[in-house]
């Protein structure tokens, strides 16, 4: 009886440690759970900010205690809606304000950061001698643009627009790394991208300027999602792509200053 009560006072002691550990760790876990939230954020950026924010991300971490920058980069219209839908997201960049006002009430104040403009992108050493927009027209020319709901489909059209060109693509693509990887792949002659997209294509491609009076600006704004639960975090992401020094990354990627207000 007595060995059977020592077992039993044994296993009670275990017992207690065990939940008392348990609830240390429910107590470190709400902690934690905070911190983990706080030791990361979500950012939702539009394709054409792949390289640059990939960067930003790298020295945000460096410069904040390892915060770590998850980055979903797909086009503009794609991410507002994701966000629209809930998906978990703490920063929201978008390549035109059109996109950001759709979730206007599910962000905070929104603030441009960026801007870039248009470039013709064909394949290296330019085999079809594209010079311009009026050649997109040649029925013989395959071409390649974004959808008109993605920014850069909608910036070439009006582009297009103002040059009095009509182009038939021959597919529209649902980011702007789809258009330049379709000309650098050898299955368009040409597309409409951005400047930087071009510089990002690599030797595979290259571009041919678009005059200023057929150009279009490309505004990018940035803001804080409401939903977010890193709002320091996401914030101090925000400021820092505004700040001189992430201006610079901007700029080192091609990216023109944001547009006076």
């Amino acid at each position: 009886m007595l060995r059977s009560r020592s077992r039993l006072t044994a296993v009670l002691a275990v017992a207690a440690l065990a939940l008392a550990a348990c609830g240390g760790g429910d107590d470190d876990s709400g902690g934690s759970s905070g911190a983990a939230s706080a030791s990361e954020i979500k950012v939702f950026a539009a394709a054409s900010l792949t390289a640059a924010f990939t960067k930003l991300g790298q020295d945000f971490t460096a410069a904040n205690g390892g915060t770590k920058v998850t980055l979903n980069f797909a086009g503009s219209q794609a991410l507002a809606t994701q966000i629209q839908q809930g998906a978990p997201a703490d920063v929201f960049a978008s390549a035109d304000t059109t996109n950001m006002d759709k979730v206007k009430d599910l962000v905070g104040t929104p603030r441009n950061f960026a801007s870039n403009l248009l470039q013709i992108v064909v394949e290296k050493g330019n085999p079809k001698g594209v010079k311009g927009l009026e050649d997109l027209d040649n029925p013989d020319l395959k071409v390649v643009l974004a959808a008109p709901d993605v920014p850069v489909g909608k910036y070439s059209q009006q582009a297009l627009a103002k040059a009095n060109v009509t182009v038939k693509p021959v597919s529209q693509e649902q980011d702007v790394k789809a258009v330049v990887s379709k000309v650098s792949l050898g299955e368009a002659d040409a597309g409409i991208v951005y400047t930087t997209d071009v510089t990002a294509g690599g030797d595979k491609v290259e571009g041919v300027d678009i005059p200023e009076d057929q150009n279009v600006d490309a505004t990018y704004p940035i803001a804080t999602v409401k939903a977010s639960k890193a709002q320091d975090q996401a914030q101090a992401f925000m400021d820092y792509v505004l700040s001189d020094q992430g201006q610079q990354v901007l700029k080192s990627y091609g990216f023109g200053p944001p547009p006076a207000s």
